[in-house]
């Protein structure tokens, strides 16, 4: 029996954001279109989901471009950066991914 108010935090949370769109739509939007191996967002807009940093792993960006990359993505979400302020992607293949990890723990 539903009483029409939010039953988890995260529930109160997604009922809250003004954009509708979500760190966690986001990444299951950019795993789905993209086959992207790792997908990690993060809401900079304390909440409200007008402001989202990402970072991106996928097969689908080999030989392009760093444009060519985010022209992918944006294309993925083109209805979901329509309604939100602020978008940033930043996009790797998984070899580049594995060696930035590497260097990161050098």
């Amino acid at each position: 029996m539903s009483t029409g108010a939010a039953e988890t935090d995260t529930q109160a949370a997604n009922e809250a954001n003004t954009s509708g769109i979500t760190a966690s739509s986001l990444q299951n939007t950019l795993k789905e279109r993209l086959g992207a191996e790792y997908v990690d967002i993060e809401d900079m807009s304390g909440g409200c989901g007008q402001a989202f940093n990402a970072m991106i792993v996928s097969p689908q960006f080999e030989k392009k471009t760093t444009l060519a990359r985010h022209r992918l993505v944006n294309s993925a979400l083109k209805t979901e950066i329509a309604a939100i302020h602020a978008w940033t992607p930043k996009c790797f293949t998984p070899e580049e991914w594995q060696k930035k990890q590497h260097d990161a723990g050098s």
